[in-house]
């Protein structure tokens, strides 16, 4: 049955789906060659609203809506509501209810993991630069990997600041830990070795990237925004 809201939608017509959510619907149907109908009546939707999900990038389903065409799909809700890699981050529209919290040291620390992908912010002589790193966490302490003559080695002496995030586009929530701290270049062999056998993450980069680089964290701060 159709609802009086999705009723009250704008007669959508097939057109070129523009939001996050919406690319993943429509590549998602055709990669199993369905229909908007088929998958509107096996998810229990109007088809109309179907199309409105996925041609308007402002579209905010509900957690059930979401999971049944997740079901009818044959994916996950992550996959469905996650961000993309081919897109820029943050073209998501604001909730209109959102919490925002901070997060404790416990909590920072344990979005961080063991290991991941983060940025490192390095005030380098041609000024502030922010660049991806491979990162673990190993006694408490953040290490990455590289070559000497990259600039996340420039950290190595320095005051700088590491963060990692999990941004989703399509539900306008996330969060994101910064750690601040000073950052060495770990000589000691034994230290080297321990590294080697502890951390969890290879550089993507690949090639030679035997030089460690260590923060010691003196501050943790964390912030989640969640609807």
């Amino acid at each position: 049955m159709t609802t009086m809201a999705e009723r009250a939608l704008p007669n959508a017509v097939e057109g070129t789906p523009v939001g996050d959510l919406g690319r993943r619907l429509a590549r998602r149907r055709t990669e199993l060659g369905l229909t908007c109908g088929e998958v509107a009546a096996r998810a229990g939707l109007a088809p109309s609203y179907l199309r409105h999900l996925e041609e308007h990038p402002g579209a905010a389903p509900g957690t059930g809506v979401l999971l049944r065409l997740a079901g009818v799909l044959g994916t996950t809700l992550n996959r469905l509501t996650g961000g993309d890699v081919d897109l820029p981050p943050g073209p998501g529209r604001a909730p209109r209810r959102a919490e925002f919290t901070e997060l404790d040291a416990e909590e920072c620390r344990a979005l961080l993991g063991t290991h991941g992908v983060g940025r490192i912010a390095v005030s380098t002589d041609e000024g502030p630069v922010i660049v991806p790193v491979n990162y673990s966490v190993v006694d408490d302490a953040v290490v990455f990997r590289t070559a000497p003559d990259t600039t996340p080695a420039r950290a190595s002496g320095r005051r700088v600041a590491f963060e990692t995030d999990r941004i989703d586009d399509a539900l306008s929530q996330g969060w994101s830990v910064l750690v601040r701290g000073d950052a060495r270049a770990v000589t000691d062999p034994d230290e080297v070795r321990r590294l080697g056998e502890r951390a969890f993450s290879e550089p993507w980069a690949g090639g030679r990237r035997e030089l460690w680089v260590r923060i010691e964290s003196a501050e943790v701060t964390g912030r989640r925004i969640t609807v």
